[in-house]
């Protein structure tokens, strides 16, 4: 059973996403415990705010961390960033039984009519995958310190996401990573699908705003 830890009820909701003109772009971003997801979400927000109606759905297991962090910061208004707690493994919420997270979307939607909603999963694995039916996108962050290796060893994120983040490029001659043999690496595993290499906190993010640009309908 999975646990909102905001004070409203967000009532049901059809689980499912019918695809009609105007309906927000759903992009999960997911990734390992510390690779940069909530300094990505934040970054994205700063930067497509003042373009695109955002608004944000956060995942810990136990806290709502994640959010407080990002409402601190005031990368949105306040109330168009959610907390989900989820009481279980990250993965179960964002694709085995999503339906905090989808409550949470929609009212997100019912409220503000956004152009963008970012789902960040809490920390996980490179098993961790978001169901079609909560995002129409995702993105999967790695680091360099988490081993140049990384994306040679594949899985269902680092090979299936959408789009591929390499974050930390910075810190790779600190930790000894290799971050030209990461980028060679993701080439080969991810069949043609885009990847990104980036230092979130220290460089503009340009390649993945723009990447995210890209899903977001233009309406006349």
């Amino acid at each position: 059973m999975l646990h909102r830890l905001d004070d409203q009820d967000l009532g049901g909701g059809a689980h499912d996403h019918p695809e009609k003109p105007g309906r927000a772009v759903r992009i999960g971003i997911g990734g390992p415990v510390g690779c940069g997801k909530t300094a990505l979400v934040a970054a994205l927000c700063r930067v497509l705010r003042d373009d695109l109606s955002v608004a944000v759905v956060t995942n810990d297991i136990y806290t709502t961390e994640d959010a407080d962090f990002l409402r601190r910061e005031a990368v949105l208004d306040a109330d168009r960033i959610v907390a989900v707690r989820t009481g279980c493994c990250p993965h179960t919420a964002i694709r085995d039984d999503v339906t905090a997270n989808l409550d949470a979307v929609e009212d997100l939607v019912e409220r503000f009519d956004p152009d963008l909603v970012l789902v960040e999963s809490g920390g996980d694995n490179l098993t961790a995958t978001f169901s079609y039916g909560l995002v129409d996108r995702q993105i999967f962050v790695i680091d360099t310190a988490g081993g140049d290796d990384v994306p040679r060893k594949g899985g269902p994120g680092v090979a299936g996401a959408d789009l591929l983040v390499i974050n930390k490029v910075d810190l790779g001659p600190l930790v000894g990573a290799d971050t030209s043999r990461m980028a060679a690496d993701a080439a080969r595993v991810r069949d043609g699908k885009p990847t990104a290499l980036t230092s979130v906190r220290t460089a503009p993010i340009t390649e993945v705003v723009d990447w995210v640009r890209a899903q977001v309908p233009v309406t006349a």
